[in-house]
């Protein structure tokens, strides 16, 4: 008989784990605790790892980001970007984006061939490696660049393709982005500080080595083997189909990693799951606890099995494309949703009766998370039913 977790020890687990329940030191030990941070929705970054602080300040983000760099942001797991620690980083790169890079480079290269100039038809990988070459050589020159000031470097860049032609979304567009984006996947350039506020979306690209020099080496298989060992120390017990879709492997890489670990397999109230073999032990339950986590937090977004959390109450807080908006939790669960509003206010509504204990405790969190906006107003990227409703 496998042995039996509990769904109030995954809760327990989550709340220590996550730093939820037991604020982070710091802004590295907040995010290795959850593996990586959401990053596609920049104020995801610094909201979730504000949440886990104890005394949240996007200026202590910025620090770790840009100055400090103890994280990095970059290209990873679903073709997402993500910021993680510089170890985790090296995982990522070896063990999900290098094959997301091969990938999308074929991908280019098909386009390229039907429809770029006579140039480029006939040998699409040579030009795009050279286009890709002279583009970190502009950017190795300048030392860091936007976009915009290495396609004025590198004219191929604004080599246009149509995409999704006859479609209602069709559309004709530069390859800078595309090119860029091989770039960052194969661990050649990386987004840097961005030109504006923590909101914006313009970064100013550097050269990777020179941004966070001496990341490990690490072959893809060995990458693949640590950062499961490191999803499950942060979300197991899980299904392996939810370390699946977290890391985008296919069903051989990830059962190949789990091979390596030697895995407990364990009930999980009646759905099977794996845990790491060292990791079966009960762990305190912590006293009753309340977060308020942004859109595209980790946590929610770790699993993508989340009834065990999230109840009934998924058709208010995510979107149509399976993005989750901000949410309230208490203990473990999600009790409820929240938005800023352009006053500053943090509206938030409760989708379940927690008792007056409770109440008062989410409350006492709103008012928290509204003070340390302070002057900023954040509007979520992908935005959901009680978001919309509660912002006005």
């Amino acid at each position: 008989m496998l042995p039996k977790i509990t769904l109030d020890q995954r809760r327990a687990r989550l709340a220590a784990r996550h730093h939820l329940a037991a604020p982070a030191a710091s802004v590295a030990d907040a995010v290795a605790g959850v593996v990586a941070l959401h990053a596609t929705d920049p104020a995801t970054v610094h909201l979730s790892a504000c949440a886990r602080l104890a005394s949240p300040a996007v200026p202590l983000v910025e620090r770790a980001l840009y100055e400090d760099r103890t994280v990095l942001r970059l290209l990873g797991m679903r073709r997402t970007v993500f910021v993680t620690s510089l170890e985790t980083a090296a995982l990522v790169q070896a063990g999900c984006s290098a094959d997301i890079a091969v990938k999308q480079r074929k991908l280019l290269e098909q386009h390229l061939g039907r429809q770029g100039h006579p140039e480029n038809v006939a040998e699409p990988g040579k030009w795009l490696a050279d286009v890709e070459a002279s583009v970190e050589a502009a950017l190795r020159a300048r030392g860091s660049a936007t976009a915009q000031q290495l396609s004025e470097d590198e004219p191929r860049l604004r080599q246009q393709l149509r995409m999704a032609a006859g479609k209602p979304y069709e559309a004709i567009g530069n390859v800078t982005s595309r090119v860029l984006f091989l770039l960052a996947a194969n661990g050649r350039i990386v987004r840097g500080r961005p030109r504006g506020s923590w909101l914006s979306t313009q970064y100013v690209w550097h050269p990777l080595d020179s941004w966070a020099p001496g990341l490990a080496a690490w072959t893809a298989e060995e990458a693949r083997v640590e950062l499961a060992r490191r999803w499950l120390r942060a979300y197991g017990p899980a299904p392996v189909s939810d370390l699946r879709w977290w890391t985008g492997w296919t069903a051989g890489q990830a059962k190949k990693a789990l091979a390596a670990l030697s895995p407990a397999e364990v009930d999980i109230e009646g759905v099977p799951g794996v845990v790491l073999a060292d990791d079966l032990e009960p762990v305190p339950e912590p006293p009753p606890w309340v977060a308020f986590l942004p859109a595209l937090d980790p946590t929610p977004m770790g699993w993508q099995e989340r009834d065990w959390f999230l109840g009934r109450h998924r058709p208010a807080l995510f979107d149509r494309s399976g993005n989750i908006g901000p949410t309230i939790w208490l203990s473990g669960r999600v009790v409820g949703g929240w938005a800023q509003r352009a006053s500053g206010e943090v509206a938030f509504r409760l989708l379940e009766d927690v008792g007056a204990e409770a109440s008062a405790m989410v409350s006492a969190e709103a008012a928290k998370s509204e003070g340390w906006f302070g002057e900023a107003r954040v509007t979520p990227r992908f935005r959901t039913p009680l978001e919309r409703e509660l912002a006005g």
